[in-house]
């Protein structure tokens, strides 16, 4: 049996949702501190964020409501490779998982970045 086909946007959705994992693996290992305790319900809330306002996103009104919810995500994803760096850069937490969570976020970021300009640029101009 042949799987359906996904759209982009279902696939960005799923990558997303694989990215929010990835930041409740990372805030449940710094939860032993009240610095930890701080940062990872920082990121939590930024990293997890990114996926349910892409949803959003889907659901738009119109293009400008779709442009507006990403540039939501824009933010979220932003501030969530901010508490990655900080987290690296204190010394909280090393390795290959932050490095790969902070990869991610500049790829999202990029994504999402060349949607808002491509949606801006096709919106028609009244």
């Amino acid at each position: 049996m042949q799987q359906p086909i996904k759209s982009k946007a279902d696939e960005i959705s799923e990558r997303l949702l694989d990215y929010a994992v990835m930041i409740v693996k990372i805030c449940a290992k710094l939860y032993k501190t009240e610095v930890g305790r701080h940062i990872a319900g920082q990121l939590l809330r930024a990293g997890t964020s990114v996926g349910a306002n892409y949803e959003e996103a889907r659901g738009a009104q119109s293009r400008a409501d779709f442009v507006h919810k990403l540039q939501i995500v824009l933010k979220e994803i932003r501030e969530s490779k901010y508490w990655l760096r900080l987290i690296t850069r204190a010394g909280l937490l090393e390795g290959e998982e932050i490095d790969a969570a902070i990869g991610e976020s500049q790829q999202i970021g990029n994504i999402m970045g060349r949607s808002i300009v491509t949606t801006k640029s096709t919106t028609p101009q009244i």
